[in-house]
């Protein structure tokens, strides 16, 4: 039986070994959430950036930039990091190339040495769950964080994950264990439970409650986004 196991923090990430495994990104608040509502809305593709600085060029190659730092939208770009911003196929037909503070760092330190690499949220958990019960791969689940540090809100999506593939993976590490608990202990109310998280007041004090809200949506998408070269892409099952 494959392995599943949870990297809490991009800090930690060093300690796993990602050769031949899936990795499944996630940045729930909101880096993750916003691409996987992007692909669902029809832009073609999002790349993501490390650097503001990067980022900002991709504009002359035709690209629509997204720019996030701390919660806000990062001066000179044309988006933040909103997945309302997509909705009713607003750019549809459009590359977007987006940088954040956690979510697009924690792409590139996974993408080296993986197989796959996947974007996670609860908006397609199902989905995202469907396609790794199907690969036969061993799978990492990575948590953004808050710059380095463990975040509650990625780890219980972490745990949700190992929770609706229960009985398909082994555990690999304690993370596993302990997240699909917490997940399973709170999972009738997310956004109760999560109104305590560190990253959910940031959000709050910049009045993007509906952000949130959005966020924490089950299953409103049958898709998983995947990277392709540098591009992330809409893969339908």
């Amino acid at each position: 039986m494959n392995k599943i196991e949870v990297c809490l923090s991009p800090e930690l990430i060093h300690l796993h070994d990602l050769h031949g495994k899936i990795v499944v990104v996630v940045d729930i608040f909101r880096a993750t959430s916003t691409m996987v509502t992007g692909l669902a809305n029809k832009v073609t593709s999002i790349t993501p950036v490390a650097g503001l600085e990067a980022c900002r060029t991709m504009k002359s190659k035709g690209y629509i930039i997204a720019g996030e730092r701390n919660g806000q939208t990062a001066e000179g770009f044309e988006l933040g990091n909103s997945p309302l911003s997509y909705l009713n196929n607003g750019f549809e037909g459009k590359k977007i190339a987006v940088t954040t503070t956690n979510g697009t760092l924690t792409i590139e330190k996974s993408k080296a040495t993986a197989d796959e690499v996947l974007i996670g949220a609860f908006l397609n958990l199902q989905a995202t769950a469907t396609y790794l019960a199907q690969q036969n791969k061993d799978v990492v689940i990575h948590c953004a964080g808050w710059k380095g540090m463990f975040n509650l809100e990625d780890s219980l999506y972490a745990g949700a994950l190992v929770s609706v593939l229960d009985g398909q993976f082994e555990y690999d590490c304690d993370g596993a264990i302990a997240m699909k608990a917490l997940f399973e202990q709170h999972k009738d109310d997310l956004k109760g439970f999560l109104s305590q998280a560190s990253h959910a007041k940031r959000l709050q004090n910049h009045n993007i409650e509906a952000d949130i809200d959005f966020c924490l949506t089950m299953d409103e998408f049958n898709f998983i986004g995947k990277l392709q070269g540098e591009e992330l892409v809409k893969v339908a099952l």
